[in-house]
């Protein structure tokens, strides 16, 4: 059986250090396909965004001792009747069964002027162009009041006080989280000497302000978008089912619905739990990487697979390098009673943010985590 994975983020690369261990002595062939050969933290890329050097993490040296193949290439096309996808060099893989992990990025089509003149964090290379415009007395607007947009205003504050950062946000910061966890976040951001603005809504990026709705100007020597989401458009292109933001239509063992030799993991997949759909994040990314291998092992050895279940647990957010706040939620992702901040979230935080390596070398060796987050409560993985 030829196994190909699509896309080496958190969620794939998951799927591709479990799959391989759990169908070891199989005659099971396991290909993953990346544009990069370098590993992108996408939980770090707002440091990146400030000057900071993050560990150089090279996907064929994670993969070592797995047996995968790693072919680096971008993905044009999918061909779900010949079960064949063709690279941008023109060459083309064969699978028996595929695993979407294409993710998502930051949507620079929804304002105009956002792609010619925005900063995004999509990618290191992207970030890591605004850091040579943080120069002291400059203003920097960031467009987006969501945990990606509150991290990276707060990191910027932080690591260069003499830049004037401004967070335009439509809705309330923090609106997810309890009381007083938002009491605190906010009173971090005011502490570093951001200034936030909510109710507003940018109409238009220019190469030196950003206008509002209603008209007003915005001085901006730099603007960092970190609104907006949109996934790859190649699944829709192939015929598979996919919902209204283009993420694949999954049934409960996250298989297309429309093709089941093709599982989608990530951003990539529409899944509904009880309480809901979920929504795209590292937390349920890994999770999902997880259950899929754990299926196609069970499919390899002529098992059905087994429903996916998944609660959330918390919502992390640094406020820079020295203080944080992590919300603990319900299954759900609504807000529950308990809360960290300072010192302890920001110990928190950082183990949140480097655990998925530790995590990848415990799948390598043993093809799960010792604890699962299914249903409301921890149990082994299925």
């Amino acid at each position: 059986m030829n196994i190909l994975i699509l896309g080496a983020g958190y969620a794939g690369m998951t799927a591709v250090a479990a799959v391989a261990r759990r169908t070891r002595g199989e005659n099971v062939r396991v290909t993953l396909v990346n544009p990069s050969t370098r590993f992108t933290e996408r939980l770090r890329l707002h440091q990146v965004a400030t000057g900071q050097e993050l560990a150089d993490l090279r996907i064929p040296e994670m993969l070592k001792g797995t047996g995968v193949e790693f072919v680096q290439g971008r993905v044009t096309a999918i061909d779900a009747g010949a079960r064949r996808v063709t690279l941008a060099d023109g060459r083309s893989l064969e699978y028996d069964k595929l695993v979407c992990a294409l993710g998502s990025l930051a949507d620079t089509g929804m304002v105009p002027g956002v792609a010619e003149h925005a900063v995004t964090l999509n990618s290191a290379d992207q970030a890591a162009r605004l850091t040579s415009r943080l120069v002291a007395g400059a203003t920097v607007v960031v467009g987006g009041g969501g945990l990606t947009g509150i991290e990276a205003a707060a990191e910027i504050a932080e690591q260069h006080p003499s830049v004037r950062v401004v967070l335009l946000s439509r809705g309330e910061l923090g609106a997810m989280m309890g009381a007083k966890a938002r009491t605190y976040l906010l009173a971090g951001l005011d502490r570093l000497g951001v200034e936030v603005r909510t109710g507003v809504s940018v109409t238009e990026v220019m190469p030196e302000a950003v206008e509002l709705d209603g008209g007003e100007l915005v001085a901006a020597d730099a603007v960092l978008w970190t609104t907006g989401v949109k996934v790859s458009p190649l699944p829709a292109e192939a015929g598979l089912e996919v919902d209204g933001r283009g993420r694949i239509v999954v049934d409960a063992a996250l298989r297309s619905v429309s093709h089941p030799e093709i599982y989608a993991i990530g951003d990539a997949a529409a899944i509904r739990q009880k309480y809901g759909m979920i929504h795209g994040t590292c937390q349920s990314g890994i999770p999902t990487g997880t259950h899929a291998a754990a299926s196609l092992a069970r499919e390899v050895r002529g098992k059905e697979p087994r429903p996916f279940r998944f609660r959330y647990v918390h919502q992390p957010v640094s406020l820079g390098r020295r203080d944080a706040v992590i919300q603990f939620t319900h299954a759900d992702d609504t807000p529950a009673r308990f809360y960290l901040k300072g010192k302890w979230a920001v110990f928190y935080k950082e183990t949140v943010s480097s655990s998925p390596w530790k995590e990848f070398a415990i799948l390598k060796r043993w093809a799960q985590l010792p604890l699962s987050l299914k249903g409301g409560r921890a149990t082994r993985m299925a």
